[in-house]
């Protein structure tokens, strides 16, 4: 049997208000007045497709990656680098190693579920568990209908023979240059073809071609169907496919719209994923990705899938939420108005590559030292202990610190270094294990920061090279809302 053996997903802690985006533009674009209802998720301005990767990834393995984790995919349109493996830095963060196959997977909305059959379909030549994540943070021009429609985030499922949760029967594909948008190669911005031309020629022709291949192919009906994972923007479409297709009205899932917004290549997967919280053993879950065709895949769910806990899911996500109205600090975070940002913003803040890589483990895995005679952990890693009743020399065993509860020792709120979302906070992080760190903080609030509060350790940007296009990844501390 092959299937999905656990799940994960991250949806930003941030909401837009959708009400704050059409008080800014609906004098120019009154037609969205329609679209104020509900909320989206936006990623903080030190997240983005890969650090949600991270996150979704962490979720799914609740603590401990799979000992037997052959494979990595990564599907996303907005991966951060064109010419670097975007899932290779997702292995590091993670502490995987490096003796996997790893890829990323894009180029189209319907990546996400095109590189989930590809994987499936690998494992049977492959052995062992595959990991495979999608994320998205899609940027829009101010004033359209989808910067209220979109949303980010991520969903993470790993893949193996044991202990599966949701079997997966088949797939069915119709790959067909059906273009509804597209982005060029030197864009910034997807282009959008008309709604309707959209929804008749391509939703209700295409998808109910997929969906009878896929009846004809396994011999499951319609009516047999559990949970129907459709994502669009075109709220009602699904429900008129399911109905045409013979598939109960009742099985049709919520696409998540009012309370994060579309997440692109990523979203069938958190679809996917809300569905597996909901779903019961024996039922039969159809996932539907779009995208220049329509896959189809059929999954099944076992009677080990109520053995899953530990994850916070979509679900868990969406429940960590902070309202954001302030529209302008959206399109800061997103650089789509010029700021003046300063003299002390004015640094090279250049990557030596070679540092990078000899420290990768430290930089990216986040790992540190336990040492082996006296057993004091210690970030970073160093040829001495720092216990002073010890000092032995070469004694310290990687130790990774990423997933170690912490807490606030002291903290700072500077209003003089730059940062994007000022003030700067900071702090010393003491963990429960041992070791300390003067780390940047995030995803706090002016005020709501406080000595002894319980932090978690995330992925997140720590700068940007303008200059030469290099974004740097390190690890902040953020309040951890399990523990509170």
């Amino acid at each position: 049997m092959i299937g999905i053996t656990a799940y994960g997903a991250y949806v930003p802690r941030l909401r837009l208000s959708r009400q704050a985006i059409v008080e800014a533009n609906s004098w120019f674009n009154p037609g969205i007045r329609g679209l104020a209802k509900g909320e989206r998720s936006i990623c903080n301005w030190d997240e983005d497709s890969l650090t949600m990767a991270v996150e979704a990834g962490r979720d799914c393995f609740a603590g401990t990656a799979p000992a037997d984790l052959k494979a990595i995919y990564l599907a996303s349109t907005t991966l951060p680098f064109q010419d670097r493996q975007n899932a290779g830095v997702l292995a590091t963060a993670l502490n995987l190693g490096e003796d996997m196959m790893t890829m990323d997977v894009t180029a189209s909305q319907r990546a996400g579920t095109s590189g989930l059959i590809n994987a499936l379909n690998a494992l049977a030549g492959q052995g062992g568990q595959t990991l495979y994540v999608a994320a998205e943070k899609r940027r829009t021009k101010s004033s359209g209908t989808h910067e209220l429609l979109y949303g980010d985030g991520a969903a993470a499922l790993t893949l193996g023979r044991d202990g599966v949760i949701a079997e997966f029967v088949a797939a069915h594909q119709v790959a067909t240059d059906f273009v509804d948008h597209y982005r060029g190669g030197n864009e910034d911005f997807d282009y959008n073809w008309e709604e309707r031309w959209i929804r008749d020629e391509g939703y209700f022709k295409i998808v109910p071609r997929a969906l009878a291949g896929l009846f004809e192919k396994t011999g499951v009906k319609a009516a047999d169907i559990d949970h129907f994972v459709m994502p669009t923007v075109m709220r009602p479409v699904p429900g008129r496919i399911a109905k045409k297709a013979g598939i109960p009205d009742g099985a049709v899932r919520d696409n998540l719209h009012g309370v994060m917004g579309e997440s692109g290549t990523a979203h069938a997967l958190v679809m996917l994923v809300d569905a597996l919280q909901d779903a019961s053993p024996g039922q039969n879950v159809l996932l539907v990705g779009w995208g220049q065709g329509c896959d189809v895949l059929l999954f099944r769910t076992t009677d080990a899938l109520a053995g899953v806990d530990g994850r916070q899911g979509v679900k868990g996500f969406l429940a960590r939420r902070k309202e954001e109205t302030n529209y302008n600090r959206y399109l800061s975070f997103n650089h789509l108005v010029t700021q003046d940002r300063g003299i002390r913003a004015e640094l090279d803040k250049q990557t030596a590559l070679s540092t990078l890589y000899r420290k990768k483990e430290m930089l990216t895995g986040f790992v540190g030292g336990k040492c082996s005679r006296c057993g004091t952990v210690q970030y970073p890693k160093s040829n001495v202990c720092v216990n002073p009743n010890c000092g032995a020399f070469r004694t310290q065993e990687d130790h990774p610190f990423a997933n170690i509860p912490a807490k606030i020792q002291s903290w700072t709120a500077d209003n003089l270094t730059y940062t994007p979302d000022p003030p700067q906070h900071f702090g010393m992080v003491v963990f429960e294990e041992g070791g300390r760190l003067m780390s940047d903080l995030t995803d706090v609030d002016v005020g709501g920061v406080d000595v002894g509060m319980p932090m978690r350790m995330v992925f997140r940007i720590k700068e940007h090279d303008d200059q030469r296009g290099f974004t740097k990844y390190f690890w902040k501390a953020a309040p951890d809302h399990t523990r509170q």
